[in-house]
């Protein structure tokens, strides 16, 4: 029955509402992608190579006995869309670390970088947890809870 505990709390972490809706945008994606590579990419290269407007001319070979053949075409289109999203994947991806650390600075009044300091004894001036009420290392009772401090950033 622990897999049903940890799948409820997946659920409940709201994990599965954010993975459904990069399905849905992914998805809505894919197909912008796909046209663009059907509609633009492949009829550009049909004009190029001299199709005759319904298949790149020289990238499909006719298997018989049956009604497809070998299509080189369609395979190159295909890894088209996947360089095309996998590169606006990677952009995002990019630009979202880049948020995220920038989000990580906090300035001060005077727009220097403000950093925080994990919480210290005030008597042996050792790190000690956040919320600790006794030094692990010197067993002096802290004045307050420990907490971290918001200092300057050095550097």
């Amino acid at each position: 029955m622990k897999i049903v505990s940890e799948f409820r709390e997946f659920i409940e972490r709201g994990n599965v509402m954010d993975m459904a809706v990069g399905i849905i945008v992914g998805a809505a994606f894919t197909a912008i992608v796909t046209s663009l590579v059907d509609n633009i990419i492949t009829p550009f290269i049909t004009l190029v190579t001299g199709g005759n407007g319904t298949e790149v001319k020289g990238l499909s070979i006719p298997v018989p006995g049956t009604e497809n053949g070998i299509d080189f075409g369609a395979f190159i289109g295909a890894v088209i869309n996947f360089l095309i999203i996998a590169f606006v994947v990677f952009l995002m991806v990019k630009a979202m670390n880049k948020l995220r650390d920038k989000g990580a600075k906090v300035l001060g009044k005077n727009g220097e970088e403000l950093q925080e300091k994990a919480p210290a004894c005030p008597y042996c001036l050792e790190n000690v947890l956040e919320g600790a009420t006794r030094c692990p290392h010197c067993a002096a009772e802290l004045p307050a809870p420990a907490a971290p401090t918001v200092v300057a950033a050095e550097g």
